[in-house]
């Protein structure tokens, strides 16, 4: 199943995506996570994750290959894991470094929290990342994710310390950003 949006796609991952992951994850800044090291993921460990996947009706993640909707090249990756249904889930994005400033990670992103409030009834989404990584926290604020928790001077990257933060997003915020949609869900 694809999520469509104006310019970008996500859909589900393929064998043959397995190398353009290997060099998003591999790569220090793309992936821009806390645990970076070592950066040593091969074709084989993604390809084995992918094939071991067992079919349920009842998936907690979805991973996500984000490709231009015109050209259909790969743009970067994006997932959301530990879905607990009706409740909450945790979003993770990569880009490749070409596409960084395009608006693609912010279009990813509206795709996928579409998709997650309006198609699996989530009453919250959570993102992890740290201050050295100022795209990722201005494009999360842009959405409207809140900051809820700072672990402070916690990351260690690139020889400087940085703070790990949690960021998250309320059903009833992203609804009154969108007024446009109806939230059919009861409240609590």
């Amino acid at each position: 199943m694809a999520l469509e949006g104006t310019n970008v796609i996500l859909r589900e991952q393929r064998p043959e995506d397995m190398q353009f992951l290997v060099d998003l994850r591999n790569d220090l800044e793309t992936q821009a996570w806390s645990k970076t090291l070592p950066p040593d993921y091969t074709e084989r460990m993604f390809l084995t994750q992918f094939e071991e996947r067992e079919f349920s009706y009842d998936r907690d993640d979805g991973r996500f290959l984000i490709e231009s909707k015109e050209t259909e090249e790969k743009i970067g990756y994006i997932s959301f894991t530990g879905l607990e249904p009706r409740w909450d889930v945790t979003i993770g994005i990569m880009i490749a470094k070409e596409f960084w400033g395009d608006g693609v990670a912010v279009e990813a992103l509206e795709v996928l929290l579409l998709f997650l409030f309006e198609e699996l009834g989530v009453r919250v989404v959570r993102l992890w990342t740290h201050t050295g990584n100022p795209r990722a926290v201005g494009s999360a604020e842009k959405l409207g994710f809140k900051l809820s928790y700072r672990r402070r001077e916690s990351i260690f990257k690139g020889g400087k310390l940085y703070d790990n933060v949690s960021m998250d997003f309320l059903r009833e915020e992203y609804y009154a950003l969108y007024p446009e949609l109806k939230d059919n869900l009861p409240p609590l």
